[in-house]
């Protein structure tokens, strides 16, 4: 009998957590996924993937135990110059036709200041999964006038090496930095 009631406590336990998770995602066209890399050690070029969706689960109002999932096509990639779109996505440095998707998996997200964090997980792409780090700024959370949603903006940054990816491996840091930016301003309403 103790047994049952002690499983009865765990099963109401887990179903009450579950019924308080509130799922997020982003509005399409309030949030970019972007990044920035050096060219010729002069210059910076600046691109985005259009085509990306995230979804983040989280029970508390701080966003503390968020479990974020980022998803972007990969041919998707646009520089504003159609040629060089078209060369990242050969197999020179996406191979987009044989890595069609890029993903990223939260594994925590720390607090480190009162709207400041640092979010830890795996970034894949290009048939490599590889640790990463990255800056999150939380900007507050309003309700949207036009769609009448709760509405949270945030700011993620951050650095990967295209070496970790074997992206561009034939293109010397010369021409192509190493370093590339990640910079995502992405505002979520909860999921309907």
């Amino acid at each position: 009998m103790k047994k049952l009631f002690i499983l009865s406590v765990i099963v109401l336990s887990s179903a009450a957590a579950m019924a308080q998770s509130k799922v997020w995602k982003n509005d399409p066209a309030h949030s970019r996924l972007g990044f920035v890399v050096k060219h010729l050690t002069i210059s910076e070029i600046s691109g985005r993937f259009a085509d990306f969706s995230v979804d983040v689960t989280t029970t508390k109002a701080d966003y503390s135990d968020a479990q974020i999932s980022v998803t972007a096509k990969v041919a998707s990639i646009d520089t504003d110059i159609e040629a060089r779109d078209n060369h990242l996505r050969s197999a020179d440095f996406f191979d987009a036709e044989k890595y069609p998707v890029l993903t990223f998996k939260s594994i925590y997200l720390k607090k480190t200041g009162q709207n400041e964090g640092k979010l830890y997980g795996n970034l894949s792409f290009h048939g490599i999964t590889k640790a990463v780090t990255l800056d999150v700024t939380y900007f507050g959370t309003v309700v949207n006038p036009m769609s009448k949603a709760e509405t949270a903006g945030f700011k993620i940054k951050g650095t990967i090496k295209r070496s970790d990816f074997n992206l561009g491996a034939n293109f010397p840091e010369a021409v192509i930095s190493d370093n590339i930016q990640i910079i995502a301003d992405v505002e979520f309403s909860p999921a309907k």
